[in-house]
């Protein structure tokens, strides 16, 4: 059968819906493809920081490139800066609803200072405004995981409204947005933050937990390989039904016809004479 008959007055626009419908089925095939190797640089990326040794951070190293040792364990030195704390809504402990404390810690020997994410209180002293009573005076010694800044929100989050001119600081933040924070702060704060790790104690606010990591690869190429088939499969038969149809008109077969009972017309009987009388 001739290409051009998929072209036709008679075939034109299913074929075009046909083939938008392969070409889009193909890309999301690709796009899971890419969704997997992006999986796989992260996790070989997340690996490597995690079995690294721990490392000191600082005046001397804090130039290093922080942003791809994300997940590695880190210990830094310096007194924290209460006064500009601010909190990340919506974090769960248990079932309870609270705040993580974001808090910079003054870099001893530095004029900077990292943002250190301190762990979770109950919403209930935030909403008091009764934070204070989580401060920790003087030089301090933290041990936490590096994590990159949130640039901008997930799918389905809420971006923070920043403050205009005038306007009082923000206090309450939806995401670890470095960037945007720093705004708010006289000094210059690191492009990464730190999550403590919990302590052997572990029953005392600010609550920590550690990240648990999900290093697997998904459900991506599995993906993949349904949309490849799907695609082959609308490829494959609509040429064949096509051909089956056209086949099929050709012999003049336009579809079954459906059975009409012809109307036959009643006998009358030649005997005008009723039954059970004798013509004299």
């Amino acid at each position: 059968m001739s290409v051009k008959r998929f072209f036709s007055r008679q075939w034109l626009i299913t074929s075009v819906l046909v083939i938008a419908a392969v070409l889009v089925m193909v890309r999301l095939g690709f796009w899971q493809l890419d969704r997997l190797a992006q999986r796989r640089a992260f996790n070989e990326r997340v690996q490597v920081q995690l079995a690294a040794d721990t490392i000191q951070l600082s005046p001397q190293n804090l130039d290093l490139d922080l942003y791809n040792m994300e997940y590695r364990e880190a210990v830094i030195s310096g007194q924290y800066d209460h006064e500009r704390q601010v909190a990340l809504r919506n974090q769960d402990w248990q079932g309870n609803l609270g705040v993580h404390l974001l808090t910079p810690l003054m870099i001893e020997g530095e004029d900077r200072a990292i943002l250190v994410d301190r762990g979770w209180v109950p919403y209930e002293d935030f909403t008091i405004g009764n934070l204070a009573k989580f401060d920790v005076p003087g030089t301090v010694q933290i041990e936490g995981t590096i994590r990159r800044s949130q640039s901008k929100p997930r799918i389905g989050g809420r971006a923070d409204v920043l403050p205009g001119p005038g306007e009082p600081p923000l206090e309450a933040w939806n995401w670890t947005n470095i960037s945007n924070i720093s705004r708010q702060v006289p000094y210059e704060l690191l492009p990464v933050y730190l999550v403590s790790l919990p302590e052997e104690t572990g029953n005392q606010l600010p609550y920590r937990s550690e990240h648990e990591l999900e290093l697997t690869e998904g459900s991506h190429l599995g993906y993949a390989f349904q949309w490849f088939i799907f695609a082959a499969i609308l490829a494959i038969g609509y040429p064949l039904f096509v051909r089956k149809e056209e086949e099929r008109r050709s012999r003049g077969d336009h579809g079954h016809t459906p059975y009409i009972q012809p109307n036959k017309p009643q006998e009358q009987e030649s005997d005008s004479n009723p039954k059970g009388y004798k013509q004299a």
